[in-house]
């Protein structure tokens, strides 16, 4: 799809975007995101929100909140670079609930940014800018660079980023374009570097594919200035993330015309959700998914602030969900759900955080009630359960054997 094609207004006046960014402790990087909001929301033509799945404000469902009572349509755009857990599991999970509080609303969710040919451009300028501030010409000196990113759990977010350095190299005068991680796999940026000074190239660019200035990036420019200092015969320096870049807004009205056309696109030949891979074979299946995204969603409740991890969180000890969709509504989940609250109020032992889930997959089986972490699934349960749940397994991490729908 054309630039053109995805700049072009809503057919309907109704419509709002909502662009979801991971958010961060630092305040700078949470300002690109609205920014960049502010700008698709120009280029568009229709109201453009932001929202955070963690680390900022406003939530999703907040965001949700504040944009359904004045349109009929919202499509969920992500701003992450690729599909990990969070484009897999937490975002679609925050989405579905969303869903059932607002029924009167129609919810689209698109898709990633992913490998797009507007970033592959944006990352050749940016080691161009390396490049001009080094004093070298990739025409004419041995220039290598080495695209770093996150690193994920998910081979299928690794391997896009192997894919992104591959179209990066091809058709363009660096001697080579190597990919590495600045965490979670390998390889690492460090080793990365070292395996390219053995090819002695006159300059190595260092690109942080990340999209704000936070402590991500900071490690990447940390890492390569340490290179630098180790290998003085080789001239090494650290570009800029993507930040607010144009372009990126051609990638989003990509994003955004697929998912509001519900033409949507994602892998699922190497989804580790949905096939076995070698090394991955006990992350398959949908109710694995969907523990792990309450488990994350868990997780990032109640966080203290951590100046040097991004991902360190004081959270409850435990979390409950209580499915509330129809068929568990009408099985009674709502008093199930006040009942378990109360009673973690009446206790002074347990540290939980009791909420509402959307369908949990197990529609005539509830209503459903799950504790995180632990993987515990509840079926069957009614009010009067409610206190045996919070007394015996909150409490004494006792768990109730005969309501066990499953474990996880």
């Amino acid at each position: 799809m054309t630039a053109d094609a995805a700049s072009a207004p809503a057919a309907l006046d109704d419509e709002a975007v909502l662009l979801v960014g991971h958010g961060s402790r630092r305040e700078k990087s949470n300002e690109q995101v609205r920014d960049l909001a502010a700008d698709l929301e120009n280029r568009l033509g229709v109201p453009v929100d932001a929202g955070f799945l963690e680390l900022a404000e406003p939530s999703i469902a907040d965001a949700v909140d504040a944009l359904a009572p004045t349109v009929g349509r919202i499509t969920v755009v992500q701003l992450s670079l690729f599909a990990a857990s969070h484009v897999k599991n937490d975002v679609p999970l925050a989405v579905q609930q969303a869903r059932s509080t607002h029924e009167d609303v129609t919810i689209h969710s698109g898709a990633h940014l992913g490998v797009h040919p507007a970033i592959v451009d944006l990352l050749d300028d940016r080691a161009a800018a390396v490049e001009a501030e080094m004093g070298v010409d990739r025409e004419v000196d041995d220039v290598a660079v080495v695209l770093c990113a996150r690193g994920s759990s998910d081979p299928d977010a690794n391997a896009d980023a192997h894919k992104l350095a591959r179209l990066l190299y091809e058709g363009r005068a660096f001697s080579g374009v190597d990919t590495a991680f600045i965490g979670v796999t390998e390889p690492r940026l460090s080793d990365a570097l070292h395996g390219v000074a053995k090819r002695r190239p006159d300059a190595v660019v260092v690109l942080p594919y990340m999209l704000g200035d936070g402590v991500l990036t900071q490690r990447v420019r940390d890492r390569t200035a340490e290179f630098d200092d180790e290998y003085p015969y080789v001239d090494a320096l650290a570009g800029d993330p993507l930040g607010t870049d144009p372009r990126l807004l051609d990638v989003l009205g990509d994003r955004w015309q697929a998912a509001r056309t519900d033409s949507v696109e994602m892998s699922c030949d190497t989804c580790k959700y949905k096939v076995e891979l070698d090394g991955y074979e006990e992350d398959v299946g949908g109710a694995r998914a969907m523990l792990r995204a309450l488990n994350h969603q868990a997780a990032h409740e109640d966080r203290e602030d951590v100046d040097d991890d991004p991902h360190v969180h004081d959270a409850p000890e435990k979390r409950v969900s209580v499915c509330t969709n129809q068929t568990c509504a009408a099985d009674g989940a709502p008093a199930v759900l006040e009942r378990l609250r109360q009673a973690a109020r009446d206790s002074d032992q347990c540290d939980v955080r009791i909420t509402r889930s959307s369908c949990l997959g197990r529609c005539g089986e509830g209503p459903m009630v799950t504790v995180s972490p632990d993987g515990v699934w509840y079926g069957d349960v009614d009010a009067d359960d409610a206190e045996r749940i919070v007394s015996d397994h909150l409490d004494r991490d006792r768990i109730v054997s005969e309501l066990v729908d499953q474990t996880l």
